[in-house]
């Protein structure tokens, strides 16, 4: 069992980031923010797909008037990604919006900073400081050799929280990314030995497709297994509906989610039927329902119940047939064509008994 460390925690809408809530899994707006249909579109898609919260970049005042019309229309919370312009920031407020991710720092200037935080205390919306290995501020480049450095990181961070917790305020949530994961791991694990505010844990740019959900298991994964982590994000270059099902995957993995597991064997030369499409069709399935259970599709029954006893329910193939085993314990044989409806039905039963328990 992960014992996640303690820290501060924060309301975003109608959802907790922090302290004993869950961790939530965030993605972002990949679209025109100027038409609001499309944006609804794909944050219904995303909410579809799991998404806890979600977040929009502002690119002119015309996109922050749309926060209001877009919350009207979905029932996630939603961020507005502020940089540099106060005014959008203190608009996209008054719009609705449920957090800013917002540095302090570049804003330009105490007294904007101060009307932000006066109406964010008076609307209760949060703050997120966003701190990026890609763009720390030169003096701090400097001071770490000209190369960006946790320690570095970490400063930035704590000029920005000052900002803030100068003017009574700490609603704030934290995050610290770089495309490179053990600079990432490493800023992540110094701030939270000084800070207890939630983080918002995530690999910057970790790329397309494979490469990019490797990278983002890897760093984030690494975080949460040392107890590290209140929300994240998987930014992928990919629809904000494969972030999600990574995130809820790697939750799901390390047990700090509930969701169904598959288990299945790599196969090899003893596999005599097509197990591969077996896998992914209740791969598929499984995709549809929410409940905590663990399928097994082995490739042979010379060790397939054996090892994944562990799984509630499984098939182990053989010559065009296989076993339906419970627990490890075969319940009856049946043919490969079979297998998927007999494994679907096992699986609602095993479910349906489970919820009545």
């Amino acid at each position: 069992m992960i014992k996640r460390k303690k820290t501060k925690k924060i309301r975003v809408g109608n959802i907790y980031i922090g302290g004993n809530a869950p961790i939530t899994v965030q993605t972002m707006v990949k679209t025109d923010a100027h038409d609001v249909k499309v944006v609804v579109r794909q944050i219904k898609e995303s909410e579809a797909a799991g998404a806890d919260i979600t977040r929009m970049n502002v690119l002119d005042m015309e996109s922050v008037k749309n926060f209001s019309k877009i919350k009207k229309q979905i029932k996630i919370p939603i961020v507005a990604d502020i940089h540099f312009n106060y005014l959008w920031a203190m608009e996209a407020i008054k719009q609705g919006v449920d957090k800013l991710r917002i540095n302090p720092g570049n804003i330009g200037g105490i007294d904007k900073v101060k009307k932000i935080v006066s109406l964010a205390k008076e609307r209760e919306v949060p703050l997120r400081i966003g701190i990026n290995a890609g763009s720390l501020e030169k003096d701090l480049l400097e001071k770490y050799g000209g190369h960006p450095a946790p320690e570095a990181m970490v400063e930035s961070a704590a000029r920005n929280i000052k900002i803030l917790e100068d003017l009574d305020y700490d609603q704030i949530v934290v995050s610290l990314k770089a495309s490179d994961i053990q600079l990432t791991i490493q800023a992540y694990q110094l701030f939270s030995q000084k800070y207890d505010y939630p983080l918002h844990l995530g690999v910057t740019e970790a790329g397309p497709g494979k490469a990019g959900i490797i990278k983002s298991s890897i760093g984030i994964s690494s975080l949460l297994l040392k107890g590290i982590g209140d929300t994240l994000r998987v930014s992928l270059s990919a629809d904000p509906t494969e972030e999600i099902k990574t995130g809820k995957e790697i939750l799901k993995f390390l047990g700090l989610k509930k969701g169904p597991i598959l288990i299945s064997c790599p196969t090899c030369s003893r596999t005599q039927y097509n197990m591969l499409a077996l896998a992914e069709k209740i791969e598929n399935f499984l995709e549809t329902i929410d409940s905590s259970i663990k399928v097994a599709v082995m490739g042979c029954v010379v060790n397939g119940p054996g090892e994944a006893r562990e799984a509630d329910v499984g098939i182990a193939g053989g010559k065009k047939t296989g076993a339906l085993f419970v627990k490890g314990k075969i319940i009856k044989t049946i043919a490969e064509k079979e297998m998927f409806n007999e494994l679907v039905l096992m699986i609602k039963k095993i479910i349906e008994k489970k919820e009545k328990d």
